[in-house]
């Protein structure tokens, strides 16, 4: 891949690929509902998940290595193939606790989740072009034809991108598709861009390997990123703190035990998956995993708020919410910084 620009800031880069639910969630057949051991007189919890890395990978470390016993919770996991759902489900109160990718974080900013964690940070989307279209900056796109899934990270690093050129959504001509589509479309010429992800940018690649990269996640990184995060109902943590607490202590410890063990997290992960070890194995370019010490800490400078607030002003621009939420409404920091203390003793 042709690198024309030069990025305003990278991240280390310590954990999967975000957005492997493309390849996974139809391979993962063997991660349907189940519940970990019970623990010692502990509550039970209803936790959803996506059949991806970044969507599973903290509970599985968390029931390999005993955490949610520790703790003295015990989860009755929920697979699911999305956010949105997830979020359905903790309104009809069938579901305490899931995951959101970057994409479904309008849904917390439109009051109908709280964020009790943030997970990993995702650094896989891209502008790409094609290396006979002209294009080799954002300013370059005006008035071309630019293949995007619309309500994705895809159509997010495009916005930023336009945003950057001084461009507005409309100066660009979209041409909305699914995420696989995509791939088809920019590898046989139909598009002159694409705001797209890996891996499924490694199988463009193949196709056209001279491809452009016009704009990168890290571009923007760290004064905004797309980051996937956990949420609980809005109210369960005025219900009952202390099982929110101990849960997001368990969250806390298996984030820095996958941060210190990316390689080693990654074959937990696809044993929990029920995937075989190489699905999963050489993924951990694309996602970066903060321990919860920096996470804590760019939660109280108000930098992880940052990032939502960045984020929800791109939701208004796609249509997704009028009126957003500002993140100290429900991104439950104190919360977050507090949990854990007793679970680590």
């Amino acid at each position: 891949m042709t690198r024309h620009r030069t990025p305003r800031g990278t991240g280390h880069r310590a954990a999967t690929g975000l957005f492997l639910a493309l390849a996974l969630v139809a391979t993962a057949t063997g991660c349907g509902d189940s519940s970990s051991e019970s623990s010692d007189g502990g509550g039970t919890v209803s936790f959803g998940y996506i059949a991806d890395y970044s969507g599973s990978a903290a509970l599985a470390v968390a029931e390999e290595r005993g955490l949610w016993k520790k703790a003295g919770v015990a989860p009755e996991l929920k697979v699911f193939t999305n956010g949105p759902l997830q979020v359905q489900a903790l309104g009809s109160g069938d579901l305490e606790f899931g995951y959101l990718g970057p994409g479904a974080l309008w849904l917390p900013a439109s009051g109908k989740a709280s964020v009790v964690s943030v997970n990993m940070l995702g650094l896989a989307d891209r502008v790409i072009a094609r290396p006979d279209s002209g294009i080799r900056e954002p300013a370059d796109l005006e008035g071309r034809k630019v293949a995007v899934a619309e309500g994705t990270s895809g159509e997010m690093i495009l916005n930023l991108a336009l945003r950057e050129a001084g461009l507005e959504p409309d100066d660009v001509t979209k041409v909305a598709m699914d995420a696989s589509t995509v791939v088809t479309a920019f590898s046989s010429g139909q598009v002159d861009a694409a705001a797209t992800w890996y891996p499924l940018i490694d199988t463009i690649e193949k196709r056209v390997p001279d491809l452009v990269e016009v704009a990168a996640t890290e571009d923007y990184y760290p004064k905004l990123t797309f980051p996937n995060v956990f949420v609980s109902r809005p109210e369960l943590a005025r219900e009952d703190p202390e099982l929110v607490e101990k849960v997001v202590g368990v969250l806390k410890e298996a984030g820095d035990w996958i941060a210190r063990n990316p390689e080693e997290s990654e074959k937990v992960t696809a044993d929990f998956l029920d995937l075989p070890a190489e699905q999963l194995e050489g993924s951990t370019e694309h996602v970066e995993i903060l321990p919860s010490s920096e996470l804590t800490r760019l939660s109280e400078d108000g930098t992880v708020g940052g990032w939502l607030d960045g984020l929800a002003d791109m939701f208004v621009e796609m249509g997704k919410v009028q009126k957003p939420r500002k993140s100290t409404e429900y991104y439950l920091s104190d919360l977050y910084a507090s949990a854990g203390e007793a679970n680590r003793t």
